[in-house]
């Protein structure tokens, strides 16, 4: 099977056993890889109502046909399992080389099952597998946990850690890689340490093999060529995605103090440009990588001095402008910091910075909140809220469950501007005033996440205050953008350097020596999207259109300054948009798919399971 290693690894933590399955057509076809094989496994494995903390959660972590392959930045993997944050399907992607090393060692996805007696970690050496015991790297952080494996078994061993908040069950835990990399939304973290699973380390030696060999190098050099000749690829070097930080600002849809405001007057020390004169190291890139966005920076505090990949944009932007930090050094610090308890940096901002605008307000006090000082701008409490979030200690407990279980219990008025949809945090594009962005936060199977469709530059192109024809736009986006994921490579050349779409869909058929266009590959798309969405209609009998519904503050306060000041949208807007977006996904008014067209994506199975439990019609 080209572009494929051509096996599934199963691991039984319960039993300790694991073997080998081969990898079927029909899975190839249907679902393609990465995502594609997360959301097959999640729902096919996952029995209704199943704990996401329990044995019977799957872990699934797949590479695509892509990944590991002569062509540029074919280093994603994809990480999914039932999430611990919304109680649907969730998942999240990471870059590094662990999606090569995966294919080298002969393995396209691995599914993950129970949980061990004991703190453990997986080893795959090739054709040799063992659950190892980790009882000596329990408690540690992730950074040093990968250290020390690096150093026990070998520099060519690709792994992937957790660190304490996955060990505590904290609801954001993410899992680590290359001393940088995360795979941090959802809670897949979590789920694997709540399996006893404190690691994944894979060596490989094998190859992949490949349709059309001499097809793939001269497509693959063409593409290579013109990155590399592309006068936009030294900005993107040299200062990476932390020069998004003063656009998004001078947009207005950077996230400052809780979401309240959506410009920050203190950018300038946030800059890519000011990062890269005071703290940057080096640069750092994934595998196959020309961009190297990565930049590893130095940074101190408390008397402290510590190296860190990053800040990349969402993390400056939540930890940053989010929590009112001024510098980009203190931002670095808090970087590391959640780095190496595990947090994901996304969520551990909204949900400090939640809990410091809630302080401010009154709506709790220091007697809440273990006697700190939560106020914006303080690193002090940044650092010291994330500590005990990660060991559920204190005040730590509650933030532990994020921004939505902590409103269930600080009150209305928290709830109010607990910024979440489904229970995920909001990632770094402040959206009153793009319409499009909001539909697609809202919309996004996982939750409140801007990876599935970015389409705020179609709200710039179009008009800002334009609300109706813009679900077709996120719609497409939703296609396009997971067809990365489930392929295996990065889709940063595609969305800040504009490479073409059709490098990929030259590539696939000479990799795979299938003859699906790109067309039908977003059909495959489509059917991984009604797939997941099925899951949360399964998993939930009230689940519906109340689920697709924003924060309250986005539609009760208009912006208050900045370039879209006095910006918001209506609930006749929202409304307008989720019943255009249910229209054109062939969805009824409550947000559910409807039979018809899960049977025309080839989901026939899943509308007769629906059907029979009286959730479709």
């Amino acid at each position: 099977m080209y572009g494929y290693a051509g096996s599934i690894l199963r691991v039984d933590l319960s039993s300790g056993k694991t073997w080998p399955e081969p990898l079927t057509e029909d899975l190839v076809h249907n679902y393609i890889g990465g995502r594609g094989f997360g959301a097959y496994y999640v729902y096919k494995e996952v029995p209704p109502g199943a704990d996401p903390y329990g044995p019977d959660n799957v872990l699934v972590i797949a590479s695509g046909p892509f990944a590991g392959l002569f062509l540029p930045s074919g280093a994603k993997t994809s990480i999914s399992a039932k999430s611990p944050a919304t109680g649907l399907y969730g998942d999240s992607n990471i870059g590094g080389h662990l999606a090569a090393e995966l294919k080298y060692s002969g393995v396209d996805a691995i599914v993950i099952r129970g949980k061990a007696e004991a703190p453990s970690y997986l080893f795959i050496d090739d054709d040799r597998v063992e659950i190892r015991n980790a009882e000596h790297l329990w408690g540690l952080g992730s950074i040093k946990t990968e250290e020390i494996l690096k150093e026990e078994l070998g520099d060519e061993f690709q792994i992937a850690t957790v660190g304490p908040a996955a060990e505590t069950g904290v609801v954001f835990a993410c899992i680590n890689h290359d001393f940088g990399r995360q795979a941090g939304r959802c809670g897949m973290g979590a789920v694997m340490g709540s399996k006893n699973l404190k690691a994944i380390a894979v060596r490989g030696t094998k190859g992949v093999p490949v349709a059309d060999i001499d097809g793939l190098k001269k497509v693959s050099s063409a593409a290579f060529r013109e990155l590399l000749e592309d006068p936009a690829l030294k900005i993107w070097q040299d200062l990476g995605l932390a020069q998004v930080t003063t656009w998004s600002n001078s947009i207005g849809a950077l996230p400052t103090r809780n979401f309240h405001e959506n410009f920050y007057e203190d950018v300038d020390g946030l800059s890519g440009e000011i990062m890269r004169e005071t703290i940057v190291v080096r640069d750092k890139a994934c595998f196959a990588c020309p961009m190297a966005t990565g930049k590893v920076c130095k940074a101190s505090f408390r008397g402290k001095t510590v190296l860190v990949e990053g800040p990349e944009y969402e993390t400056t932007a939540l930890i940053g402008s989010n929590c009112a930090l001024s510098s980009i050094e203190e931002v670095a610090y808090a970087n590391y910091v959640c780095d190496e308890l595990g947090l994901d940096t996304i969520s551990t901002g909204n949900v400090v910075g939640f809990a410091m605008e809630c302080f401010e307000k009154g709506i709790i006090n220091k007697e809440d909140i273990d006697g700190i000082e939560a106020r914006f701008g303080s690193l002090d409490a940044f650092c010291d809220l994330a500590y005990k979030i990660a060991a559920k200690e204190g005040v730590g407990e509650l933030l532990a469950q994020g921004v939505a279980g902590a409103a269930k219990v600080w009150g209305d008025e928290s709830d109010r501007i607990a910024i979440h949809v489904k229970g995920l945090e909001w990632s770094g594009y402040e959206s009153r005033g793009a319409p499009s962005m909001m539909l697609a936060y809202m919309t996004c199977d996982i939750g409140a996440h801007h990876n599935r469709a970015w389409s705020i530059t179609h709200d710039i192109e179009v008009g800002r205050d334009i609300i109706e024809g813009k679900a077709a736009k996120v719609v497409e986006f939703q296609h396009v953008r997971p067809l990365f994921d489930c392929i295996g490579v990065c889709r940063l050349q595609w969305v800040e350097m504009g490479f073409p779409l059709e490098y990929y869909a030259k590539l696939y058929p000479v990799i795979t020596g299938r003859n699906d266009s790109w067309e039908d590959l977003l059909v495959k798309c489509e059917r991984i999207w009604n797939l997941t969405r099925s899951f949360a209609v399964r998993e939930r009998e009230d689940f519906g259109r109340k689920d697709d519904w924003p924060p309250r503050r986005f539609y009760e306060e208009p912006v208050p300054d900045g370039p879209v000041a006095g910006s918001h949208i209506t609930e006749d807007d929202l409304n307008v948009l989720l019943d255009e977006y249910y229209e054109a996904r062939g969805w009824d008014v409550n947000g559910r798919p409807k039979s018809e067209t899960l049977e025309r994506l080839g989901l026939k199975d899943v509308a007769i399971e629906l059907r029979k439990m009286g959730r479709i019609s």
